[in-house]
């Protein structure tokens, strides 16, 4: 006999609703009829049963519409599982002590009615409508849109595959025409020139290299940049005149030289470098030089060609104010927490940026303007009411200007205090803050700035948005899909769309992964990091390739590899053309490298123990992230079996022995079926055919949300489930949503996520179509 407890443990712990099985799922008994000559009447007649059989028996513990009841069970009878899956488990444990009372048509009936009522997620949203909340702008939104209000006047680089950095080649001191010998793109900053010429036609002992481009950051957070000289050099950074690192005269021995900053995903930041190599009495020294960094929760690197933009790039900006983290107990960043951290914080940048635009944006605008009358301060007005107006996202009125700037600059002598008193006040108030209170404008207004804050987390700076709000030519679907058509390929809509595939994948506590070093002494840090790029780079080739085609995430037979990655991971991991180094290369398609990111070294080892797999980790990761089902916390802490103490057991038969008491079979029955299936690759993510000398079983099964019972034996199985899932299609485009939207689907209509799905689907799962049709939802509404 099942205790009371467990059937409702067994209802309660999923979230997300489940399609209907059917009457069919469980068999009538003798005494009704198992369906009639009307689908509708039958469905009515169990209903009508099942409400009875619910008033009588079920509401006094659970409430009349399952809400929970403070006597009894204060949690909401809500859930994934299908009317059979309810069923079955009504039939087997109610009422308690008596399950027999309950069991065929009666167990069917009441797991109709709860089902339709209040169980399912369709019901959910028939009973409580989801709406859009008001929110703040979150710490991403907050930094692009600050970096937007500075690119306005410098504007932002068109997306490039011009890597490397432009390099030219001195001989003698002097960088003009006549003594430039060589001109070229270097794809990194890496030499040791020694005592040798860098060059043709180049003095060895007199010269001077100036290199210049820009860097892209792909992850917002701070960086250490490192650069490594033997010789005078000045480096400039978010500018080509703005001074980051100074060896204009090489001091003594040191020869390393260390800066950190924070940069923001999606922005390319100009960057230069002078080195000068100075004839002296004595010998010179050998010459060398390289630029690398320490990205966020990763080790020391040059920097990638990827990273590097050959073309010119117009100035940046990067907030370096420390922002609070935000919200994420619904599964995505929301700005929710308005307190004195997030007060402070929000001050200090706003203090941070009236700083640059007095410095840097004011001067340039004015010597711009300087044929301008200037009566009453009429350019540092004009000037004002750009930033403001674009921060607020949209004209200003008479009164507004009055408060915002007239009234501010008016109580100020100096241009310096006023632009630091507008921008406070202005970047301080809601108008900025909640980008949803735009208080006047056509419908075109708001869809624009709907657009960018789903595409860039920021404000509508470009011409061609600014330009179709003002003529109002953002009224319908097909114009907010040309506009989001036209610039999805946006770095800062790449860098956001990373953002969601990490959150996809649950990547954010993959930061600080180690292995026993007696039984994994391959595996360190360096080895993490080139694992991480190369899961990076293919999520990258995959989404933004002409396909963009989402199976391809599960379906690819190939990955990037260096020396190192290959070393460990083997044969299969040897790129395809012969390289050195740490550089990453594409291995041969279609060798027997695994399955995209479901079996990538990266993922594998993140979801295992230091000395073992975990196929609980992986089972978790597979339900609740890849399959969109949402698990309840273990009712106790867990702590897994150590392997010492069943030396002769296999992962699997220890994780079946731990999990095996009934109380834990309520989850685990359907989290070891998924994490099994991928108990070939060990806790390092290496292919293993046996373990403890037996043969690895990879056996696995999944229940899906319409009931469907599947099997699959190992990895390539797993993965073509997870290809053609309507599970996992629904829970990539709801994560999606959720990401880019920073609301719940069902807040734009009951069917958003069903619709959305299908056009997924119907696109042949191009992901960035997907974008474009979450833009075009989210900034319809």
């Amino acid at each position: 006999m099942k205790p009371r407890w467990l059937f409702h443990v067994l209802l309660c712990f999923t979230s997300a609703g489940l399609a209907c099985c059917g009457p069919s799922a469980v068999a009538a008994g003798d005494d009704e009829p198992a369906s009639d000559n009307s689908a509708v009447s039958s469905t009515e007649a169990l209903m009508q049963k099942g409400e009875a059989i619910f008033a009588a028996s079920c509401k006094d513990c659970h409430g009349q519409r399952g809400e929970g009841s403070e006597s009894a069970y204060a949690e909401p009878l809500l859930g994934d599982l299908s009317i059979g899956q309810l069923a079955e488990i009504v039939s087997d444990t109610m009422p308690e002590g008596e399950p027999e009372l309950c069991v065929a048509y009666d167990a069917l009936a009441v797991a109709t009615f709860m089902h339709e009522s209040f169980y399912s997620e369709a019901a959910q949203i028939r009973n409580r409508p989801p709406r859009a909340a008001l929110t703040r702008l979150t710490a991403d939104q907050l930094r692009q849109s600050m970096s937007d209000l500075f690119s306005q006047f410098e504007g932002l680089p068109p997306p490039s595959d011009k890597f490397g950095l432009n390099a030219e080649y001195y001989d003698g001191d002097r960088r003009d025409k006549e003594h430039r010998k060589l001109e070229r793109v270097d794809p990194v900053l890496d030499f040791d020139f020694g005592q040798e010429s860098p060059g043709e036609g180049i003095n060895k002992s007199k010269f001077v290299i100036y290199w210049r481009g820009g860097i892209r950051a792909d992850v917002t957070g701070r960086y250490e940049i490192i650069v490594r000289s033997s010789c005078s050099f000045t480096c400039n950074l978010g500018r080509y005149d703005r001074e980051f690192i100074d060896n204009h005269v090489q001091s003594g021995d040191k020869t390393e030289f260390r800066r950190s900053l924070y940069l923001t995903a999606g922005r390319v930041y100009p960057f230069e470098l002078t080195l000068v190599q100075r004839e002296r009495k004595t010998e010179s020294p050998p010459v060398n030089i390289s630029l690398s960094w320490v990205p966020p929760n990763s080790v020391e690197q040059i920097i990638p060609t990827r990273h590097l933009i050959s073309d010119w790039v117009p100035p940046a900006f990067a907030l370096q104010t420390e922002l609070p983290p935000d919200d994420r107990s619904y599964g995505f960043e929301r700005g929710i927490a308005v307190n004195r951290q997030w007060d402070e914080s929000t001050t200090a940048a706003a203090l941070e940026f009236s700083q640059v635009a007095i410095d840097e944006l004011w001067p340039r605008y004015r010597k711009k303007q300087e044929q301008t009358p200037d009566e009453n301060r009429a350019l540092l007005r004009g000037f004002l009411t750009q930033i403001v107006e674009t921060a607020f996202r949209e004209p200003l009125s008479d009164d507004t200007r009055s408060l915002y700037i007239d009234s501010q600059v008016d109580k100020e002598e100096a241009d310096a205090d006023a632009i630091k008193r507008v921008i406070l006040v202005s970047l301080k108030s809601p108008r900025f803050l909640y980008p949803t209170l735009t208080s006047v404008g056509s419908k075109s207004r708001a869809a624009g700035n709907q657009l960018a804050l789903i595409l860039f987390d920021s404000l509508p700076t470009d011409d061609w948005l600014k330009g179709s709000i003002a003529k109002d030519e953002l009224q319908d679907a097909s114009q907010l899909r040309s506009y989001a058509e036209g610039n999805v390929n946006d770095y800062r809509v790449r860098a956001k769309t990373r953002r969601m595939l990490y959150e996809w994948l649950n990547l954010g506590h993959f930061n600080d992964v180690s292995k026993n070093e007696a039984l994994y002494p391959e595996f360190d840090s360096l080895l993490y990091a080139d694992l991480r790029s190369s899961l990076d780079y293919f999520l990258d080739d995959v989404v933004w390739s002409q396909t963009s085609d989402y199976r391809q995430l599960f379906q690819a037979r190939w990955c990037y590899t260096n020396e190192r990655i290959a070393t460990v991971y083997g044969e299969a991991w040897q790129p395809a053309e012969a390289a050195s180094g740490t550089g990453l290369r594409k291995t041969r398609e279609g060798v027997d490298i695994g399955f995209g990111v479901l079996t990538h070294p990266f993922m594998m080892s993140g979801m295992a123990y230091h000395d073992s797999t975990s196929p609980i980790h992986r089972g978790v990761f597979l339900i609740r992230f890849l399959l969109g089902r949402t698990l309840r916390p273990p009712s106790e802490a867990f702590s897994p079996l150590s392997p010492d103490l069943h030396p002769d057991l296999t992962t699997r038969e220890r994780v079946d022995l731990q999990t095996s008491p009934e109380s834990c079979q309520v989850c685990h029955a359907r989290i070891n079926g998924l994490g099994f299936a991928l108990e070939n690759y060990d806790a390092i993510g290496r292919f293993r055919a046996d373990e403890k000398g037996k043969a690895v079983d990879s056996a696995g099964r999944y229940t899906s949300r319409s009931g469907e019972e599947v099997e699959f034996v190992g990895s390539q199985q797993l993965a073509e489930y997870l290809t053609n899932s309507p599970d996992a299609h629904r829970a990539l485009v709801s994560r999606a949503f959720q990401h880019f939207v920073k609301q719940p689907p069902a807040a734009f209509g009951a069917d958003t996520l069903d619709v959305l799905t299908a056009k997924f689907v119907e696109s042949n799962f191009n992901m960035r179509k997907l974008i474009v049709e979450i833009a075009v939802v989210g900034a319809s509404q």
